[in-house]
């Protein structure tokens, strides 16, 4: 999974992202101190692979990662080439889904770029500059599609599609607002790999005053919830910087400092809860001596697909999976316990990959 983070100059965005993946990109209180997008991997917390782990005495256990790309901040006319311009919108276009870092505290010694803060403008200018790139590629799209339209029936419904697409840009929306698509317009959309047609989800960065109630008191966070509301996207708050502070700890007094802010979950969880449920993925559980891992799968994957992920021969010569759910592995202390008490489910090529299923998967190629 791999999730770029936007937003204006000067709203926490790359100490958030120094933040959660500890790789130290510059943070400085003033404009493109980000030259070139840095990238983290960061190890999604997961305390199933450490209970069977430390139940196998595994050699090696090995989560599910997330790849952070921290993109410049964008600014009016980045699509155009202001600022450093439109080199990193193409960085956006390589990743899952966008995390946008919105401004919603009031601080005078960090300077905002439009000289006040509004967390709708600020979303609407980088929507704008998103949708204008994205009318760019279209563009480029219509004239090459226009050469064969009159003589090749699909070029010239492909045609019709991308005059309606340009036409609900122009509007001010995004790509993903566009309805009643055909399966052929779908797989058009695709193709075209706009940016405003990626999911997003809204970091609502706060002062540490507004961090306790969730941002409830904050009038910018509630503006910036009914906007994403709208849109079917995700939000959740942060501040960023207590998150560079509890970058700092170790997992006890993490918990600690969390406990005496009164909040339950850092920046760092909610965001990986929130990708998760915004890209539709899980994870199902591989365990034994040697490594016990994590693997990110699309829910409903099925079993010889998630096979797959750890090999392709796995898929190809797929037999059949033994299936357990972690708790119950977990609880009999070995699978060949939860086998003697019938709790290890024999599938076939049809199942449905479950989240927290231990699987051992049986190929032969």
């Amino acid at each position: 999974m791999k999730l770029g983070i936007v937003g204006l100059p000067n709203v926490g965005k790359s100490t958030l992202f120094n933040a959660l993946t500890k790789a130290g990109a510059e943070s400085a209180n003033y404009p493109f101190c980000t030259i070139d997008p840095n990238v983290g991997i960061v190890p999604v917390p997961d305390e199933r692979i450490r209970l069977l782990g430390e139940m196998y005495h595994s050699k090696k256990v090995t989560p599910a990662v997330i790849e952070f790309v921290d993109i410049a901040g964008l600014v009016k006319g980045a699509s155009k080439g202001e600022g450093l311009g439109n080199q990193f919108l193409a960085n956006i276009r390589e990743v899952d889904a966008i995390v946008h870092v919105v401004r919603c505290f009031d601080d005078d010694n960090v300077i905002h770029v439009d000289g006040s803060v509004d967390p709708l403008r600020d979303i609407e200018t980088i929507n704008l500059e998103l949708i204008f790139a994205d009318l760019e590629v279209l563009e480029r799209r219509i004239s090459k599609v226009a050469r064969t339209a009159k003589m090749d029936k699909e070029a010239g419904k492909e045609m019709v599609f991308l005059k309606r697409l340009k036409e609900h840009l122009e509007s001010g929306k995004p790509a993903s607002l566009l309805e009643d698509l055909t399966e052929d317009e779908e797989k058009w959309m695709q193709t075209y790999n706009l940016l405003t047609d990626k999911p997003v989800i809204y970091a609502a960065n706060v002062s540490e005053d507004d961090l306790a109630d969730d941002g409830a008191s904050n009038a910018g966070v509630q503006k910036v919830r009914e906007y994403a509301a709208q849109t079917g996207s995700e939000v959740f708050v942060i501040c960023a910087s207590i998150e560079a502070e509890i970058a700092e700890l170790d997992d006890d007094e993490r918990a600690m400092f969390l406990e005496d802010l009164g909040v339950t979950e850092a920046g760092l969880d909610k965001l990986i809860s929130a990708s998760y449920r915004t890209l539709g993925l899980m994870s199902f559980l591989t365990a034994g001596e040697d490594e016990t891992r994590a693997w990110t799968i699309k829910i409903g994957t099925k079993a010889p697909q998630a096979a797959g992920k750890i090999h392709s021969d796995f898929e190809r010569g797929f037999i059949k999976a033994e299936v357990v759910n972690y708790k119950v592995l977990l609880e009999l202390g070995s699978l060949s316990a939860a086998r003697e008490k019938g709790l290890v489910g024999i599938e076939g090529k049809d199942y449905v990959v479950k989240d927290g299923d231990v699987i051992l998967f049986r190929f032969n190629v």
